[in-house]
C-alpha cells in the first residue's frame, strides 16, 4: 500500500495506539495492521497493544511498533488491572489516542483513555449478538468511542438501534481491500498450482471455496447440503474446499465431518485449515461463497473475489449484500454475483449451478464488472484515508468527546 492522503501532516510525530487481544486471522486483525502501516507513512508513531500471533511480523515490517499486552482476558480482574497497566504505557509513551477494536480490551482501552483524558476510537468490526441486559451493557463499550467507526451501513443501523449513539459520533468506513494484493495478474501459476497441490484438487477439478472460520454460522454445513443437491444434479467435476481454522471448536468440526461422512461426499469436499495465500487461493476458484446464516458485518471475503474476477455466492443477509451488486439493486446484465436467502440449500445449489456453468464470455464480463464495483467502493487507500481523518478530527478538537454512560 503506498498511503498519500493529503490530510496527514497533522499527525506527523503523533503517537497513536490500537488495542486488539491477537493478531492472527481475521478483518479486524488485518485492518489493524493497514490502520499501522497508513500511520507509519503518513509520520506517526504506529503502536499496537495486543497480546501477538502470526500478523506481527507483518506489522513490524510495515511499519508498526508491537506492545505486547495482555489484551485478550476476559476475566474482570484481570482487566480492572489492566486498565492501570494500560495508564502507564500510554504516559510512558506519550499516546495521544487510542483505537479500540474488541470489546474486552475496550473496556480497558476506555478506562485509561477517560483517566488520561486522551482520545478513544472503537470500531465496530461484529454484529454483537446479545438480548440480555448484561450482554447489551457489555457490547455497548464499542458505542462508547468518541469516534464509533461502523463498518457497513448495516452495522451503523445496528448500532443506532442498540445504542442510539449521537450521530454526529458515527462514521461509516468500510473495509478496504489491497487491490495490488488480489489483482488477478499478479498470481503466478506456481502459486496456483501449490494450492491446488496442497488440496489434493486434479487438473480438471472446479473448485468452490468457503473461506471462513469453522463456526455454524458461517454455514458450511449448508455448503454440504448444497454439494449434496449439485452431485444429484449431475456435477462430477466440483470440489468443495472448506479453508478456515476450528479456533478450538472440536465439537461443530466432529459434527461437520459426520455430516460430510453421512452423505457420502468425503471425496469431494475437503477442510484445509487457515490458507496463508488467500490471493492463490481465490486465483485457483471457480466460485466463492458465503452463506451465512447469521448476519454477518462485513463481506471481506466477497471484496476479495469480486477483486480477484472470482464469481461470488452470499447469503442475502447483514452487510454482504452491500458488497455485491444483484437484481432487483440491478439488472441481471449489471450483476457481480449471486444474493440467495440465508439458510436455503436449495436456493445456494441453484446459485452455485449458474456460476458454474457460466459462458466464458460472460464470466469474463462479470469480471470486470466486478473488480470495477469493489475498486470503487472498498479500497484500501480510501479506508485508511478516512480512518486518519476521523483521527485528525478527535485530535484537532472537532469532534466532541464523549459523554461516559451511567
Amino acid at each position: 500500500m503506498v498511503f498519500s492522503a493529503s490530510p496527514a501532516k497533522p499527525l506527523l510525530g503523533r503517537t497513536i495506539l490500537q488495542i486488539i487481544p491477537d493478531l492472527n486471522a481475521g478483518g479486524a486483525e488485518r485492518t489493524t495492521v493497514d490502520i499501522a502501516e497508513g500511520l507509519s507513512q503518513a509520520g506517526a508513531r504506529a503502536l499496537v497493544a495486543t497480546e501477538g500471533g502470526r500478523l506481527i511480523g507483518e506489522l513490524q515490517t510495515k511499519g508498526g511498533i508491537w506492545v505486547p499486552f495482555p489484551a485478550s482476558t476476559k476475566n474482570p480482574l484481570s482487566m480492572a488491572m489492566n486498565v492501570g497497566k494500560l495508564v502507564r504505557l500510554l504516559r510512558e509513551e506519550r499516546v495521544e489516542l487510542v483505537h479500540a477494536r474488541s470489546r474486552a480490551p475496550a473496556w480497558v482501552a476506555y478506562a485509561a483513555t477517560r483517566a488520561m483524558k486522551i482520545g478513544f476510537v472503537t470500531t465496530y468490526h461484529g454484529a454483537y449478538n446479545g438480548k440480555s441486559a448484561p450482554k447489551i451493557l457489555y457490547n455497548s463499550v464499542m458505542a462508547r468511542g468518541d469516534v464509533v467507526i461502523a463498518n457497513s451501513h448495516f452495522t451503523a443501523e445496528l448500532i443506532q438501534k442498540t445504542h442510539r449513539i449521537e450521530p454526529q459520533r458515527l462514521r461509516v468506513i468500510p473495509r478496504g481491500t489491497n487491490f495490488e494484493a488480489f489483482a488477478p495478474d499478479r498470481i503466478g501459476p506456481d502459486r496456483v498450482e501449490r494450492i491446488r497441490r496442497g488440496w489434493l484438487t486434479s487438473p480438471d477439478d472446479r473448485i468452490v471455496l468457503l473461506a471462513g472460520r469453522l463456526t455454524p454460522w458461517k454455514g458450511q454445513k449448508l455448503l454440504v447440503e448444497a454439494a449434496s443437491l449439485l452431485r444429484e444434479r449431475g456435477y462430477r467435476d466440483v470440489v468443495f474446499i472448506l479453508a478456515g481454522d476450528p479456533q478450538g471448536r472440536e465439537g461443530y468440526v466432529a459434527e461437520l465431518d459426520g455430516e460430510i461422512t453421512a452423505r457420502n461426499l468425503g471425496s469431494v469436499i475437503r477442510r484445509v485449515g487457515h490458507v496463508t495465500d488467500m490471493p492463490a487461493a481465490l486465483a485457483a476458484s471457480a466460485v466463492v461463497t458465503v452463506p451465512s446464516t447469521e448476519p454477518e458485518a462485513f463481506g471481506r471475503v466477497a471484496v476479495e473475489a469480486q477483486a480477484m474476477g472470482v464469481p461470488v455466492v452470499v447469503s442475502d443477509l447483514g452487510a454482504v449484500p452491500e458488497t455485491v451488486l444483484a437484481p432487483p439493486q440491478v439488472r441481471p446484465e449489471q450483476r457481480t454475483g449471486w444474493r440467495v436467502p440465508a439458510g436455503s440449500a436449495a436456493a445456494l445449489a441453484e446459485a452455485l449451478a449458474l456460476a458454474l456453468d457460466l459462458k466464458p464470455s460472460a464470466r469474463d464480463a462479470l469480471a470486470t464488472r466486478a473488480r470495477r464495483h469493489v475498486e470503487r467502493n472498498f479500497s484500501l487507500d480510501q479506508m485508511v484515508a478516512q480512518t486518519l481523518d476521523c483521527y485528525i478530527a478527535l485530535l484537532e478538537g472537532k469532534v466532541g468527546k464523549a459523554v461516559p454512560s451511567r
